[in-house]
């Protein structure tokens, strides 16, 4: 099991690298040097998004249709090979723009949207398989020992991102995105390799019903509970999250900080969030899931507020005080969570983890839109770019203080009651895979 357990970590790692260049390196260079504005790169950013419902679609066929008796490994590989392509391409296509701007952003949208396919195709399913090989009494461990590897994954790939970019350039930035796309594809196919076992499909079971988006969404969100976490999810996610596409570029320009140490910023982020980690199993089983995802909560409106405080003052000090709180917030946010959402996970595994997925991937998408378009809006109202990133920060802090309130009504056992229960198609199809 161990064995599985680091498998699928690597999987987590390699489509997590992917995303580390894109979100952090590669939005910096589009704002501060390449001087685009910061909505067009959040229309960008959020583009992958589009497709993230999706997962809830990819998730149920995957659950019913295997790829060479094998339900989860060809739609990761596939996601996989699309991350890659996107991470390697995506600085070629971005630099399109200053000699032709249409054909830079068709280029550019192509690239996102492809790694953004991949990344939905990709996660659904190894979440999927990260459950159905852990059971019930074991996800927990796999999730930390997932969770734990990727964000060392990320610290290395943003110190790695860093030590190459010390002297920036274009050509040494497409050659970075290039070394971190081949090193990702490595990763993820050394841990495909047996990690999934065959199985057998009985030759007198039926082929399973199609069925409609509104049956998929009633299905999940027609749990009042499922509903209310789901909308919790967004909230809190497009706030955590929608900080992605422009911390490094306030950085940037608040401070006047260079590639390299804005660059470094996810590795500071990245260390903290392995800190919190590794306490919140000691914090979970003295303050509970909901008690460990408030504090968490907490945490992370006390960064925003240093991190928005410290442009206003110029204090670069305050400003890193605020990229570990965030670390330490996000990290205790992040297993709270992920601990309630796999308590919220039914024998439909596929399909309520593509929901769960799906509810990230909009967050990110719609994090990303409302954050750019917040920093341009106030800053051209301002005439100071910095007042606008300064105000998204404090709108993120207040979108956390929301989801507090929503957190109280967050009930496992009360959604458990209200599952839909399995359809026929669905009681065989568990009866068959239990007698591979």
């Amino acid at each position: 099991m161990l064995r599985k357990r680091i498998q699928l970590s690597l999987i987590h790692v390699a489509v997590a690298m992917t995303l580390v260049p894109i979100n952090s390196t590669l939005n910096r260079v589009m704002i501060k040097e390449m001087a685009l504005s910061a909505t067009l790169v959040a229309v960008l950013a959020s583009l992958p998004y589009i497709f993230s419902p999706l997962q809830m679609v990819i998730g149920n066929y995957s659950d019913r249709h295997p790829w060479l008796g094998f339900r989860r490994t060809g739609y990761i590989a596939l996601g996989l090979l699309m991350c890659v392509a996107g991470v390697s391409l995506a600085p070629l296509a971005v630099f399109v723009m200053p000699e032709n701007r249409w054909l830079g952003l068709g280029l550019s949208g192509l690239v996102f949207a492809a790694w953004g396919m991949g990344y939905n195709l990709a996660s659904v399913s190894y979440m999927a398989l990260a459950s159905e090989i852990s059971g019930e009494k074991g996800r927990s461990r796999t999730i930390s020992i997932m969770w734990f590897v990727m964000i060392t994954g990320i610290i290395v790939t943003a110190a790695s991102l860093s030590r190459l970019l010390e002297e920036y350039t274009p050509a040494r930035l497409e050659s970075a995105f290039l070394t971190v796309g081949l090193a990702s594809l490595a990763l993820g196919l050394l841990g495909l390799i047996r990690l999934e076992e065959r199985h057998k499909t009985a030759a007198n079971l039926p082929a399973p019903a199609r069925k409609s988006w509104r049956e998929l969404g009633t299905a999940v969100l027609g749990n009042p509970q499922a509903r209310h976490f789901f909308l919790y999810l967004i909230l809190l996610l497009a706030a955590i999250l929608g900080q992605d596409v422009l911390l490094e570029p306030y950085a940037g320009q608040a401070f006047n900080l260079p590639v390299s140490a804005t660059t470094r910023i996810t590795s500071i982020w990245g260390t903290c969030f392995l800190v919190a980690l590794l306490a919140a199993g000691f914090l979970e089983q003295r303050m509970g899931k909901r008690g460990l995802a408030a504090l968490g909560g907490w945490a992370t409106i006390a960064a925003f507020a240093a991190i928005s405080i410290s442009g206003v003052l110029a204090q670069k000090a305050l400003f890193y005080s605020g990229v570990v709180a965030l670390g330490l917030g996000t990290g205790l946010s992040t297993v709270a969570n992920l601990s309630l959402m796999l308590d919220m996970t039914t024998a439909r595994v596929g399909l309520f983890m593509g929901t769960w997925g799906m509810a990230e991937a909009l967050a990110r998408g719609l994090g990303a839109l409302l954050s750019g378009g917040l920093r341009d809006a106030f800053g051209a109202l301002t005439g100071n770019a910095v007042l606008g990133y300064v105000v998204v920060f404090a709108a993120q802090a207040l979108m956390v203080a929301v989801t507090l309130l929503m957190l109280r009504r967050i009930d496992v056992p009360r959604f458990q009651q209200e599952a839909a229960p399995l359809d026929a198609m669905e009681r065989a199809a568990l009866v068959n895979q239990a007698g591979d």
